[in-house]
């Protein structure tokens, strides 16, 4: 039986097949827009498959066009939500639903390398999320990503250019300005973060790095460990541990 991941975010679709191992294999990706009428992404799917395990965090026409694809290539479709407990994680939203599910799946990935960790996502918005040696989510935070703050600056202030730029400690440039003050603030929220975690823990966790957009943060963040695939591990987690779950109860 053909089982596939699909992490469905804001502006790209990931896919990969689950491998004998219970761990993703090569992934494909491929940029979507907004209105479902306008996506053509869908030549990234498999012709047939099984099960099709999916987490979404996509306007919802864009996630039914993708369910809809999937049903038509004869799949089982399973959409992952956020649980209070699973797979050794323990939550701290007091409402599982108000925490992204694409957060929830990055934290289940951190924590199956073990020990405690820093989880920064870096898309639409820049989520960090603090997860001990024991599975337990600590919190987090959201703001803009550099990318959203330079949209948001261009919308507002026409002359400002929405990309380009690049990152340098003064700048004498405007568009070199832009990317070094939005990728600076980023990077400042992060390192906040990780000497506020460390008062907390009692010692420095690792810093996981995933998302569309933490390419351009990496060069300031040298300690930083890449997981470009995060949320899709975390994902094939759930896969397992829900099912284990779902026998047990």
């Amino acid at each position: 039986m053909s089982t596939w991941l699909f992490d469905l975010g804001n502006t790209r679709l990931k896919c990969a097949p689950l491998g004998d191992d219970g761990l993703p294999g090569a992934v494909q990706g491929a940029a979507h827009v907004t209105h479902a009428q306008d996506v053509d992404w869908c030549e990234v799917l498999p012709a047939r498959l099984d099960t099709a395990v999916v987490a979404s965090v996509a306007a919802p026409a864009v996630r039914m066009q993708l369910l809809d694809a999937l049903a038509a290539r004869g799949a089982q479709v399973r959409l992952a939500h956020t649980l209070p407990m699973l797979d050794g994680v323990r939550i701290a939203y007091a409402e599982p639903a108000r925490l992204g599910v694409d957060r929830f799946l990055a934290l289940l990935a951190a924590h199956a390398e073990g020990g405690a960790a820093l989880v920064v996502g870096v898309g639409t918005a820049l989520t960090l999320d603090l997860i001990d040696a024991d599975g337990r989510h600590l919190g987090g935070r959201i703001a803009p990503s550099p990318t959203l703050m330079r949209e948001a600056l261009h919308q507002r202030v026409a002359q400002l250019a929405p990309s380009g730029g690049r990152y340098v400690d003064f700048a004498d440039d405007t568009d070199d300005a832009l990317a070094s003050g939005c990728e600076g603030a980023a990077v400042a929220l992060v390192e906040r973060g990780i000497a506020d975690a460390c008062a907390r823990l009692g010692e420095r966790p690792r810093l996981l790095l995933h998302g569309g957009g933490a390419k351009a943060l990496r060069a300031q963040l040298p300690q930083a460990h890449w997981r470009a695939d995060l949320v899709l591990h975390g994902l094939a987690r759930w896969h397992r541990a829900a099912a284990v779950d779902a026998v047990s109860g």
